[in-house]
């Protein structure tokens, strides 16, 4: 416990099992000063975990018995490992004093009869530490949480040998314990001042630069200061899917986000570009149409790289230049240098033409069927009511397309998306965890009814935790996006009607069923207004919105 205190760990989400319970009572020695958070299930409190990470850039701490921490927490883990959150997890052996090789019931220790929790995690994590010995469990943590933290961060795990939690601390005569401030210290490196000079200078000589903006970007600093950039310059951002709403997108140089599931204008301004600036992206095939030369063209485009780590440039393409460091701090030396600002109005022009030609920000004219809604209803009532004190959780399929294409965000850094694995299920854990980070702020969650089934728990949480939320449950009663993918005879895509509303009023929250796109806006006010009022004393709501089942992806899909 001390060692998760020295660590400056101050929250850990669990649903505890064998090794995991025996550690509790030490936890309620210091509830005043650490939160352990009582989740429903293990996929639930590593998704917490791991968005707690992604939002502070602190390590979430997701505690977990060894057979269900690496299987259905292997959830929460996977996307911190894709989407570079840093997450701490902490589980056991879960086997019985002196029977570890016997084949005992839920035994994960490797051994002839039992699965091996050590080799499962090591294929997730950045760092697995095993310990057999108590003075291990504390260096073992003090090294995961040091390698959580590192460029690129990410998840790390201490797997404990389990009947040594039982044991006291004994006096070591040969192995010494040292404070954890002195493991976790580092120097950020800093980037290359001739190499940010070049890239200064390849910016400065283009007509039409675009940045495609990811993952990395997503800090306060590093959206402030492109934004900065690229009014200044005139240069064009585009984003990838984790970069999605680094900038106002509303701003004359944002283009919107790239990729099939992405904006027509974003792809197409990409493939003008005579200098693609790729910042704290991986350039990854998902978001770039699967390297559709049509959009990066090594033969008749610069690129250039900014990258933390040296091994992400040049990772997907070939490029000119490599800048290795944080984004912030190379936008920080970029602000020091000409950057062809007599350019600016002509790059905006451009950029106001193709934005005007593809048709950036403008809905399909699209109608839903009696009594139901469509997609785009729901991006317009978000568009019209989001406001800075909004957050956004996504979760997976045809409603988050039509958000990530379709809705242009005026706040950065207002939306939480799963950028990893991007499973179903991720966007109510995900929403609760944006509360407990910023509980001063409305945080609204779009999740289809195929991914609120999978994690309908969540809101069992939420109303013990006191993390009030707003919830809209996209219910087209079935698989949407898969439906759009199959031939006309459909086959294990529909579902039988549930009542979502309902059963969130049986878990303690309140309920709303809409059919109406005025019905939805007066329902989201209506619940932050009570939500910013009383604070954590309102309850979550679930607001559950009939879809048209013909909705499709399809029609704002850049095929």
């Amino acid at each position: 416990m001390n060692t998760l205190l020295e660590c400056r760990a101050d929250h850990a989400f669990t649903l505890p099992g064998l090794g995991i319970t025996w550690m509790l009572d030490e936890f309620f020695e210091v509830r005043e000063r650490f939160r352990l958070v009582l989740a429903r299930s293990e996929q639930i409190a590593s998704v917490m975990a791991q968005v707690y990470g992604k939002l502070t850039g602190r390590p979430g701490v997701f505690m977990a018995q060894g057979p269900f921490a690496s299987t259905t927490g292997a959830f929460g883990i996977l996307e911190a490992q894709f989407a570079g959150s840093p997450m701490v997890v902490l589980t056991d052996t879960s086997c019985y004093d002196g029977f570890g090789m016997y084949g005992v019931y839920q035994t994960m220790t490797g051994d002839y009869g039992a699965a091996d929790v050590r080799t499962v995690l090591r294929t997730m994590t950045k760092y697995t530490g095993y310990a057999t010995e108590p003075h291990e469990a504390v260096y073992g943590l003090q090294m995961a949480f040091k390698h959580a933290q590192l460029p690129r961060m990410g998840p790390a795990a201490l797997v404990l040998k389990t009947p040594i939690i039982r044991r006291e601390m004994p006096d070591q005569k040969r192995v010494n314990l040292y404070g954890s401030e002195g493991y976790l210290r580092h120097t950020p490196a800093r980037p290359d001042a001739a190499a940010v000079g070049q890239l200064a200078a390849m910016i400065a000589q283009a007509e039409t630069p675009v940045i495609v903006a990811g993952q990395g970007a997503q800090t306060s600093r590093t959206r402030e200061l492109l934004g900065a950039l690229a009014a200044r310059t005139g240069a064009a951002v585009a984003t990838s899917y984790n970069g999605k709403g680094v900038v106002d997108e509303t701003a004359a140089y944002a283009v919107g986000m790239l990729g099939t599931w992405g904006a027509r204008s974003a792809n197409r301004m990409l493939a003008r570009a005579d200098l693609v600036v790729v910042l704290g992206a991986s350039l990854g095939a998902d978001y770039l149409r699967f390297r559709d030369e049509g959009l990066i063209d090594p033969a008749r485009q610069r690129i250039a790289q900014v990258d933390v780590d040296p091994r992400h440039a040049g990772w997907v393409y070939p490029v000119e230049l490599a800048v290795t460091g944080d984004a912030g701090d190379v936008l920080a030396m970029l602000a020091a240098h000409d950057l062809g600002e007599a350019r600016r109005d002509a790059r905006l022009a451009t950029i106001a033409a193709n934005n005007l030609e593809h048709g950036f920000g403008v809905l399909p004219a699209v109608l839903a069927g009696p009594g139901m809604l469509h997609f785009a209803d729901i991006v317009r009532v978000l568009d019209r009511l989001l406001t800075p004190q909004d957050m956004l959780t996504l979760d997976a399929g045809n409603n988050r397309i039509w958000v990530t294409s379709s809705l242009r965000l005026r706040t950065p850094g207002q939306l939480v998306a799963p950028g990893g694995i991007g499973g179903m299920g991720w966007g109510l854990p995900a929403a609760a965890a944006a509360r407990l980070v910023h509980p001063g702020r409305h945080v609204i969650c779009l999740i289809g009814d195929g991914g609120i089934a999978m994690t309908l728990s969540a809101l069992a949480t939420c109303v013990q935790e006191r993390l009030p939320i707003t919830v809209i449950v996209a219910n087209n009663q079935g698989l949407g996006m898969v439906r759009d993918n199959m031939k006309e005879r459909r086959i294990a895509v529909d579902f039988s009607p549930m009542d979502f509303a309902a059963i969130a009023r049986g878990m303690g929250c309140n309920g709303v069923r809409v059919d109406r796109a005025d019905m939805l806006g007066d329902a989201i006010a209506q619940s932050r207004e009570s939500i910013l009022r009383d604070g954590d004393a309102a309850l979550p709501t679930v607001i559950d919105v009939a879809i048209d089942p013909s909705a499709s992806h399809l029609t704002v899909s850049d095929y």
